[in-house]
């Protein structure tokens, strides 16, 4: 294990935190809340100092593989959530240690599950590092040092895998750092065009840059109580459902279209499987409540394009109470949430590239059972998927449930009932914030138990990080030293 160059990334990682957070810094300059900026200059202070004394000395050996690469994925998670969780705890938002982090945790990995029910009281600093949260880690803190650093040496692949959602990673150009680079204009360029939108939709500026951040990170944290829907408009629902659904596509889907790749990007396979689906169950959903929540199939459609939109992306925003809705809607949302979004996007979920893998080993093990001697290669875009990448989705879901029955297992000592229990675990562990009862649109996870925050918010590590660098982060044969 290079603990050299672990500790180096990591200390690159909290000055970069630390930059990211001289922003909020500025805007309480600019609001007057000169208290949050003493909170802030102090803690940015600190990262400084720390970020220094780790990355002082530079390491000898810059030898760097996929083991290096999930320490310090997990490692770095770990702490830029610590550090974020300061301005709430210490500027008294959140008086408690594990609420605090519990909204960092929340806000990193852009599930956008809250503890907070009124949140419109709080700093406007305060609300801009806690949405600012979403937009650092919906493409990852270590794609950004990747796109800004040249790590000589190492192969920042290992940290690209490790950080990016999605059943595999690959390198868009030759190099990963110009990858990195690629992935984050693509990422700056929908966030600006967004906000530039809801501009031109009567939204203030300060509201418009927050909700971007938002939704380009598909996280959810708002600065209003009712979310998007106190601002009641249908011009901005759409602009926001919109770029949510874009920010739950591959971003490969977005280069092939930079690179006139027209055709690739047509029959980029995910990307069909992933716009039918949300199509799909906007038009089921919107049928299913007109006439019984909405008199019109036009409001139906609105509120369930958007609802639609903000689960299966895992974002997390709100205009309606879907909890109130009929079965058949609540069903098919709760469905969704384990769907999530595509691979290599900013969504969570268990990917919707798995579940097609899934299908199609399911329906190659049909073809086997009938005809036991053909050879059927799955593939994927035309390409064959290795089997490696097969038997790994397959672990992945088998420890992905289970991860989630114990955590369900867990948190049921609070007493509350099956819905909000069930609900809040997969909420949590797949990064969408909202569930049904007590944590519905309407609801947050203030009352949970300090054990069951704790168990959630560590469920928010795994299923950003899809559960390996986190599992391996607690092994004890990843800490052992490396044998030539």
């Amino acid at each position: 294990m290079n603990f050299g160059m672990i500790k180096n990334l990591c200390g690159q990682v909290i000055r970069f935190e630390a930059i990211f957070m001289a922003l909020s810094l500025i805007v309480s300059f600019i609001y007057g809340e000169f208290a949050s900026a003493v909170v802030f200059s102090v803690i940015i202070a600190l990262m400084l100092i720390l970020s220094f004394i780790l990355t002082y000395k530079k390491p000898s050996n810059r030898s760097f593989y996929a083991k290096e690469g999930l320490v310090t994925v997990s490692l770095s998670w770990v702490i830029i959530a610590f550090f974020g969780a300061m301005p709430f705890y210490f500027s008294g938002a959140i008086p408690s240690i594990v609420d605090s982090l519990f909204e960092s945790i929340s806000g990193f990995t852009t599930t956008g599950a809250s503890i907070l029910s009124q949140v419109e009281t709080l700093d406007k600093s305060i609300l801009f590092w806690r949405s600012f949260t979403h937009w650092i880690g919906g493409m990852g803190v270590l794609m950004f040092v990747m796109a800004i650093l040249p790590l000589s040496g190492a192969d920042p692949l290992h940290l690209m895998r490790a950080e990016s959602p999605g059943p595999t990673t690959e390198k868009l150009v030759p190099k990963a750092r110009q990858t990195a680079m690629i992935l984050y204009k693509i990422y700056i360029g929908l966030s600006l065009l967004e906000m530039v939108l809801l501009l031109f939709g009567g939204m203030p500026l300060y509201d418009s840059i927050v909700h971007t951040f938002g939704t380009a990170g598909t996280g959810g944290f708002s600065i209003k109580n009712a979310s998007i829907g106190a601002y009641n408009s249908v011009y901005i629902d759409v602009v926001v459902t919109v770029f949510m659904v874009l920010f739950g596509i591959n971003f490969s889907a977005f280069f092939l279209l930079l690179a006139k790749k027209f055709k690739s990007f047509l029959a980029h396979e995910e990307l069909r499987v992933y716009v039918s689906i949300v199509l799909i169950s906007m038009a089921a959903i919107a049928i299913n409540i007109t006439g019984t929540v909405y008199e019109s199939f036009g409001e139906s459609i609105r509120y369930a394009s958007f609802q639609v939109a903000s689960i299966m992306t895992t974002t997390g925003y709100g205009t309606a109470n879907f909890d109130q809705w009929p079965t058949f809607s609540k069903f098919l949302l709760l469905s969704l949430m384990f769907i999530g979004a595509c691979a290599g996007s900013t969504g969570g979920g268990i990917k919707v590239s798995r579940f097609i893998i899934m299908i199609k080993t399911l329906k190659r093990k049909a073809l086997n059972i009938v005809h036991p001697q053909a050879v059927k290669l799955i593939k994927l875009d035309n390409i064959p998927v290795h089997e490696d990448v097969i038997r790994g989705t397959g672990v992945f879901m088998v420890v992905f449930f289970g991860i989630t029955a114990v955590s369900t297992l867990l948190i049921s000592f609070n007493g509350f009932d099956m819905k909000t229990t069930a609900s809040a675990v997969v909420a949590c562990i797949n990064n969408i914030g909202p569930g049904l009862g007590m944590v519905s649109p309407v609801g947050n996870y203030s009352d949970f138990s300090i054990f069951s925050k704790i168990i959630l918010f560590i469920n928010m590590l795994i299923g950003r990080l899809e559960v390996y660098p986190i599992l391996l982060l607690l092994s004890p044969t990843i800490w052992q030293k490396r044998k030539f």
